[in-house]
Order: C-alpha cells, then sequence, then structure tokens
C-alpha cells in the first residue's frame, strides 16, 4: 500500500517582472501570431525556496514583437521541504505534482501583470495562453544540492 502523502505547506513570497517589451517593428496588426514559452525552476535549499520562472515570447514571422518574463517565489514550510525525497545525499525530488501547482500560479500571475502592462493599448488583445503544465513538469524534478 502507497503512503498517504501530506499536503505541501508554502507561501508565495514574491513576484518579479523579470522583463517585459515590446518591439513594434516586428508588429504587423493583420499577421499570425504564435507563442512560445519558457519555464525555469530554481531552488535555495537552504532557504527552502522555490523561483518559478516563465516566460513568453508573441512572434510574428519569427520576430519577437512583446515579451514578459514573471518570477514568482515560494517559501516551502520547514516540515514540507524535510519530506521531499532525498535521492542520494545531493539530490532532492521533487514532486511534479507540486511543481505544477506553483506553474499554475506563476501563469496566472504572468496572465495579470502582462494585462497590467498593455492595458489600453493596441496589444491588450494578447493574453498568456491556456497552457498543459503536466507537458511541461513531465516529470518529478531532481535537484542537484551540491551546485548550489
Amino acid at each position: 500500500m502507497e503512503k498517504e502523502k501530506s499536503p505541501i505547506g508554502f507561501t508565495l513570497q514574491g513576484i518579479k517582472t523579470e522583463q517585459f517589451a515590446i518591439f513594434d517593428k516586428n508588429y504587423a496588426p493583420k499577421k499570425e501570431v504564435g507563442v512560445s514559452t519558457t519555464l525555469q525552476i530554481k531552488i535555495d535549499h537552504r532557504l527552502n525556496n522555490i523561483g518559478i520562472y516563465l516566460g513568453f515570447d508573441f512572434l510574428q514571422a519569427q520576430k519577437v514583437f512583446m515579451k514578459i518574463l514573471v518570477s514568482c517565489h515560494f517559501n516551502v514550510k520547514k516540515d514540507s521541504w524535510q519530506n521531499f525525497e532525498l535521492k542520494t545525499q545531493d539530490e532532492l525530488i521533487i514532486p511534479k505534482e507540486f511543481l505544477a501547482h506553483l506553474a499554475m500560479i506563476a501563469t496566472g500571475t504572468t496572465r495579470g501583470v502582462l494585462f497590467a502592462k498593455i492595458e489600453g493599448t493596441e496589444y491588450s488583445k494578447f493574453i498568456v495562453p491556456i497552457l498543459n503544465i503536466a507537458e511541461m513538469i513531465p516529470e518529478d524534478a531532481t535537484i542537484q544540492l551540491s551546485t548550489m
């Protein structure tokens, strides 16, 4: 029988707009728009912190006309952090479901930050798309603690 997992306690500690830019020369109102997404996870194991960095590039003809990168910083409660499995003494395993939950919070936050920046402009029709986070985080994250 599998051991029941207890909820992971955490708090949102901060939000930062890491990058935001509009490149008017690369935008044409009638052309098709694509969006590329980046997701990066950063850990500070000394403070039990996880940073989710989520970026979106809005493109036309392979050129970026608008970009945003927002980071959300979470503090995991000490008892929850200690429950993360240690693969080895130097490797911490963070469950994909928990990371997906944090990434969903970061996605909604990024959507709101972008809206606030472009509200009332010709770019206000562009929003952060709905994402399948499960595809972006397909497995538990193994973090090398010795390199931090």
